[in-house]
Parts: structure tokens; sequence; C-alpha cells
């Protein structure tokens, strides 16, 4: 699920999976379908409650997914896919 489909010249609007702990939100991955985008937000979420409870003991914040619509433009030129825990490893 880290790939970003090509799209058609003139078409940039994209669908992020944008994760979110404390204030900070950051782009966890891009889909060109809303669709996709829905299904990798379901499975990211399925994942941290998986591990919710260890993240709670270690008194970490527990990462909040949504879907939003995006364009080309606003990702970040070194933007890459994150983990689904991937954020929690970056935050202190």
């Amino acid at each position: 699920m880290s790939t970003v489909e090509r799209l058609a010249r003139g078409d940039d609007t994209l669908w992020a999976v944008v994760a979110t702990v404390a204030r900070t939100d950051r782009i966890a991955e891009v889909y060109r379908t809303r669709a996709a985008a829905l299904a990798d937000c379901a499975w990211r979420v399925q994942q941290v409650r998986a591990y919710e409870h260890l993240l709670i003991r270690q008194r970490k914040p527990v990462p909040h997914y949504s879907v939003a619509p995006i364009r080309r433009s606003d990702i970040p030129k070194r933007w890459q896919p994150l983990p689904a825990l991937g954020f929690l490893l970056s935050t202190a």
C-alpha cells in the first residue's frame, strides 16, 4: 500500500491518509481514489488499535487517521510514505 498511482495530466486531486498525533498532522499515504485511501485508513486504524494498550502504557500519544483530498502541489518534495506506527518512532 505504498505507491502513488499516476494520474492523467490536468487532474491533480489525490486522496491523502493523514496521521494526527497531538497537534501534528503528517501525510501517511497518498492515493488516486477515495476508496483506496479509506481502505488504507481502516488498515492503519486496525494496526494502531492492536498496539493501543502498549502505547498508553508507554505514555505515547495514540495517532488518529483520517482521509482528506489533497492537491499534488501540496505534497512535500521529499515526502515518503509513513508506516502505520512509524509516526511514533519519529516523536520523542
